[in-house]
């Protein structure tokens, strides 16, 4: 079976003037585009290639979620990732405009198919899965706005004229209502896998299916709070019809560019690295080009001093909360030497990028994500890094499962779900050193499982915000003595700005509490 590629498609037609005789052959239009069951494919496939751009999962989007969260602390000279880390951000920070841009761009792409392929004569099962993806790579877009914008504008058909150029904030509660719908509709169209299909799309990797659907509409639920909903939907996933995955024997599995879309992945971004794919321009932003490539450069903004720009460094709280219980027998957390690149000779861990530890013993770096240990890779500043990145894992799975369980006061199941994740860890059972945990105790123990399971990915912001800790007193204070950067959050700064350029062109635009 073979991994998606993307396919350079800009889908941005032109119409030409009424009064003009003369139609140029080589420009596509939507009027002579939508016709074959070929171009609706590469309709979807162009959804998903806009996911590969800097503002998306390139680069920028994984580095401001990161950036915001307890575990992550700025270290770069770049002020604008300096600002969104300590919740100072202007609204004239490019990298949160390249955020705004390229999640519409991956809206109005899936937009344009949602509106043309359901007229196209072709295989009505084929439709469906373009139409699923569709769905659900605007309910992912979506997602990713309300998570980090609150408010934003909600379009959902491409733009009839330029009365539809300047769309209104929607209400807080229309915007995750359409995520909840989109998500439905995609679960009720996608397939649980390619391999058992029939078409052009047969035996693809990375596509969206039933099980990525189904779980980020249950995470969409737990998000709101709606636990019962939640539960019933991450169940589907566990105990259910779609109990497909399994956690992989090695965490380190999950962010390599070797075993991608392996048994733990309901869905993931696929970069490749040029001697893959081809390509010789990077893929930053813009329309794509025929001899774009599809690398990420998230292995480079992570990367240790001399081996990339350590744009980003894990705070001593992270790297402590590891070492805070011991493995069966004995030893450290094996997800940290996986998370984190530190001097750990008792792990019999002194080397960075194959080279013995240059640095000083207490200094810490990230490793999730970053290239350290792949054959044949002695500088990071290569810009070609071909490593998927996880939008979700089983892992996460579980802990939310057991967090919906939990909030439903049936906290004694939850402790063989979170258990799951840490027999990977090697800890010990958690009924016997934590028993009987009351309902608040084991919402405080899941978010310490959350965040050692899921540093580095992006969730821990997320968290943080949904679960009130920045308008609690005590738990602000925490997470300040976590990362000094949240010393300087003031209220609704947990969020970033409507873009000022987005404000100034579209006068029905309004601002969010971060402006």
């Amino acid at each position: 079976m073979k991994k998606l590629q993307y396919a350079i498609v800009a889908l941005c037609f032109c119409a030409c003037a009424d009064d003009l005789d003369q139609t140029n052959p080589n420009q596509l239009t939507t009027a002579n585009y939508w016709e074959t069951p070929e171009q609706a494919l590469a309709g979807a496939n162009a959804i998903y290639n806009s996911m590969l751009v800097d503002g998306a999962y390139m680069r920028i989007f994984p580095s401001l979620s990161d950036g915001r969260g307890d575990g992550v602390k700025a270290d770069s000279p770049w002020a604008d990732l300096v600002q969104v880390s300590n919740f100072t951000i202007p609204t004239t920070s490019a990298p949160v405009q390249w955020v705004w841009r390229d999640s519409y761009l991956m809206i109005g792409r899936a937009n344009q198919v949602l509106a043309n392929v359901p007229d196209i004569e072709m295989d009505a099962a084929l439709k469906d899965r373009i139409l699923g993806q569709a769905h659900f790579l605007r309910g992912l877009a979506y997602f990713n706005l309300a998570n980090n914008f609150k408010v934003v504008p909600l379009v959902t058909t491409p733009p009839a004229g330029t009365e539809d150029y300047n769309p209104e904030t929607a209400p807080e509660d229309a915007l995750w209502e359409l995520i909840r719908n989109d998500f439905r509709a995609a679960a009720d169209m996608l397939p649980v896998n390619y391999r058992d299909v029939s078409g052009p799309d047969a035996g693809d990797l990375g596509r969206a299916t039933k099980g990525a659907a189904t779980g980020f509409l249950a995470k969409a639920e737990l998000y709101r709070q709606n636990w019962q909903a939640a539960a019933d939907g991450f169940a589907q996933l566990v105990t259910g019809p779609l109990a497909v995955y399994s956690l992989m024997p090695d965490y380190r599995d999950n962010f390599l560019q070797v075993n991608e879309n392996n048994a733990e992945s309901l869905f993931e971004v696929q970069f490749a690295s040029p001697s893959e794919v081809g390509g010789a321009d990077m893929n930053w932003a813009g329309e794509p080009l025929a001899t774009w490539k599809q690398v990420s450069a998230q292995a480079v903004t992570y990367g240790a001093d001399e081996y990339g720009y350590s744009d980003f460094l894990p705070t001593q709280w992270l790297y402590d909360a590891y070492k805070s219980e011991r493995t069966v027998d004995g030893g450290v957390d094996p997800r940290l030497l996986t998370t984190l690149a530190s001097y750990e000779p008792e792990a019999n861990s002194t080397t960075i990028y194959g080279n013995e530890w240059p640095y000083a013993e207490d200094k810490i770096y990230p490793r999730k994500y970053t290239r350290d240990g792949f054959p044949g890779i002695a500088n990071e500043f290569d810009f070609n890094s071909g490593i998927n990145y996880r939008l979700m894992r089983y892992a996460d799975v579980l802990l939310m499962y057991a967090e919906a369980l939990n909030e439903l006061g049936r906290t004694e199941e939850a402790y063989g779900y979170i258990q799951q994740v840490r027999d990977r860890a090697k800890l010990p059972d958690l009924a016997e050193v934590h028993p009987n945990m009351t309902q608040g105790e084991m919402r405080e123990r899941i978010a310490h499982e959350r965040a050692l399971e899921l540093a580095l990915e992006g969730t821990r912001i997320n968290d943080i915000i949904r679960w009130g800790w920045l308008y609690d007193g005590d738990k602000l204070a925490e997470l300040q003595a976590h990362d000094a950067e949240f010393t300087s959050w003031s209220p609704g700064n947990e969020y970033l700005p409507v873009p000022q350029r987005e404000l100034d062109v579209n006068p029905n635009l309004s601002p969010n509490s971060a402006n």
